[in-house]
């Protein structure tokens, strides 16, 4: 990068921007999908354990939890069809070890992009979305259109149901949705976003589909469109509350994923960089 991009960027931070948090805070009994390891968090050592001889004290942490739990991206390695990861990779061959060398959470670059929020419930007029309602090609093309926004090749596009809400208030039995069903994409709108060349999306649900009622996670199309036929990155249980509050619609979005070789996916603290 040469200097005249470098003072341009640093010119547009102190003229003042808004860094809205995209991340949920980790917390023992946040609402999370029953198929992978709840956050725990303990202090095997507190202050007064140990004293040192000059009166100072530490404390530390122990976290355990799964890399699907909290907002998190998924890696290419997470979903398979038909025994096959993205690029026609054998998932049993590249799960040999224990490890995806290929696929991995590893793999991920950090993301500097044009972020664009599709806030469909306000395009709709309603203040979130049903249970198990469908975000179809229509309502994201009304979306769009009520925006005025368009998507670029490159993009990351988070698509808010307005379901976070249910995270917000502590209802996690509604915000999971296994009986009551969850609002999402399903195949159909996950190719019109693939075809407009994006790099990642995501969603304010605990799954990036529509979860009808009672069917639990029993089927993930939009999750094999994604990441198995056209290896776009997905992250969910995203905060998009703040950000639709805010009346931003293109930003730029930020997230470093953590370099956990040959995971599935990883827990991250996506931030929305918007001018003020």
């Amino acid at each position: 990068m040469n200097n005249t991009v470098t003072e341009q960027l640093l010119a547009a931070v102190a003229a003042g921007v808004e860094v809205v948090d995209l991340g949920r805070t980790l917390t023992v009994g946040m609402p999370q999908s029953p198929n992978h390891p709840a956050y725990w968090h303990a202090m095997p050592r507190r202050h007064g354990d140990m004293v040192r001889g000059d009166g100072g004290s530490a404390a530390n942490d122990m976290i355990s939890m799964g890399t699907h739990v909290g907002t998190h991206v998924d890696a290419l390695a997470h979903v398979s069809q038909d025994g096959k990861l993205y690029g026609d990779v054998d998932a049993y061959e590249a799960q040999v070890g224990g490890k995806f060398l290929e696929h991995g959470a590893h793999t991920i670059a950090p993301m500097v992009r044009r972020g664009v929020l599709l806030d469909v419930p306000a395009a709709l007029g309603v203040g979130r979305l049903e249970p198990g309602q469908e975000i179809t090609v229509a309502d994201l093309e009304t979306t769009l259109a009520k925006q005025g926004t368009e998507i670029r090749e490159g993009d990351v596009v988070l698509v808010r149901s307005g379901w976070g809400q249910h995270f917000d208030n502590g209802d996690g039995d509604t915000y999971r949705g296994l009986s009551t069903g969850v609002p999402g994409v399903s195949d159909a709108g996950a190719t019109f976003l693939a075809e407009a060349g994006i790099h990642a999306t995501g969603a304010d649900t605990i799954a990036y589909e529509q979860l009808k009622p009672g069917a639990g996670h029993g089927l993930l199309p939009a999750h094999r469109v994604l990441l198995v036929e056209r290896g776009i990155y997905i992250i969910e249980a995203l905060d998009l509350e703040g950000l639709a509050a805010s009346g931003a619609q293109e930003f730029l979005f930020v997230m470093s994923p953590l370099k956990f070789f040959g995971a599935t996916g990883s827990p991250v603290r996506p931030i929305a960089v918007v001018g003020a």
